[in-house]
């Protein structure tokens, strides 16, 4: 590595840190400016906001990191080329290419730190910040293992009224299995005051309940004291996981959850958006400099106050890109593949298009 590239490295580096740093605490204080009010009402203890935050400072970071990476590359770049450093270096016969080099190893690296990031990191610390949201804070979100409802398989549907994880028991369940030829005919129902897993069997059993037999003419009812099902797709760690959001979910999590929906008849679509999504957001570092660096070795009017501004436009258009596919592709107009990587597509043609018009 030459000195010059450590240079720029030093340089874009320090500019990144010192951006997130401020980003977050802005993003931070506007936060906590919103929920005032509900750490007040429910006499939240310091101490717990102080956590609340430091679990929501990785979801900043991961929204905020090709903010500052874009930002940082054009401050620092449009910085040299206003104290005509850049025009030194360039008439040394150094090209834009190589100019460019170290900026974009770097982001690139950044940008594969922030799948790791984004796809382990942030979900464990989401759901430390929900748990709070739930526990102290009363936002009203359903907490996990009561009221549960989802699809087993494409003709059994399951309700819980409640789930006891630490004894894997679920309480009035209910368990409605449906023709395969016509899903609005009902075959079969269960019902049953409780349900616990047996681990050595990998089955449930059933306890004090009765089953409904539905045919053409009539019903027939047949109390039982206990029923083992061993066809149940379901165990009680997926009861957990099903009642997750994206936003909580591993990468791993994330691709089971979407495998689990097209094994049990669901629409997948919104689950491999957030999937792929979590890669596509995490590259826009790398594209975004791709974009950004050849504007800013040309010196304009205006200095830095222009690069901001340019910084600026461009992460809204990005951020509007970004939106406006998902909202296509979540309606099922788009690819779920190319929803997420639409406007990393976008740009990163406009990125080639910029770098060949700008004199090399």
């Amino acid at each position: 590595m030459k000195i010059i590239d450590r240079y720029f490295i030093k340089q874009f580096v320090q500019t990144i840190v010192f951006g997130l740093l401020a980003f977050t605490l802005i993003f931070v204080i506007i936060d906590m400016m919103e929920n005032l009010d509900d750490f007040i009402d429910q006499s939240v203890p310091t101490l717990m906001i102080f956590e609340y935050y430091l679990y929501f400072t990785p979801e900043i970071l991961r929204l905020m990191i090709p903010i500052a990476v874009f930002l940082a590359c054009l401050f620092t770049v449009g910085k040299m080329t206003n104290q005509n450093e850049m025009t030194a270096i360039k008439s040394s016969g150094v090209s834009l290419y190589r100019i460019m080099a170290p900026f974009l190893v770097t982001s690139l690296v950044i940008s594969l730190l922030t799948i790791y990031f984004g796809g382990y990191v942030v979900p464990l610390a989401n759901k430390g910040k929900v748990n709070i949201e739930v526990n102290y804070m009363r936002k009203g979100i359903v907490a996990t293992g009561s009221n549960i409802f989802f699809q087993d398989s494409k003709t059994r549907i399951v309700n819980i009224y409640f789930f006891d994880i630490n004894n894997l028991q679920a309480n009035r369940v209910s368990i409605q299995e449906f023709t395969s030829g016509d899903l609005t005919k009902m075959k079969s129902r269960i019902d049953v005051p409780r349900m616990v897993y047996d681990t050595t069997r990998n089955s449930w059993e059933l306890f004090g309940g009765i089953k409904r037999t539905f045919t053409e003419n009539q019903e027939e009812a047949v109390e039982f004291n206990r029923m083992v099902l061993k066809d149940l797709n379901f165990k009680p760690a997926d009861v957990i996981n099903k009642q997750q959001r994206p936003e909580e979910m591993t990468l791993p999590e994330l691709k089971e959850f979407y495998e689990n929906q097209e094994r049990t008849g669901n629409d997948p679509t919104r689950t491999l958006i957030e999937y792929h999504s979590k890669f596509a957001f995490s590259l826009a570092s790398f594209i975004v400099v791709f974009l950004g660096l050849p504007l800013a070795v040309t010196k304009k009017r205006g200095g830095l106050a222009l690069q901001f501004g340019i910084s600026l436009l461009f992460t809204f258009l990005y951020l509007g890109f970004m939106k406006i596919s998902q909202a296509f592709g979540k309606n099922g107009v788009m690819d779920p593949l190319l929803t997420a990587w639409f406007a990393n597509i976008i740009f990163f043609v406009g990125a080639i298009v910029n770098l060949i018009r700008v004199q090399k």
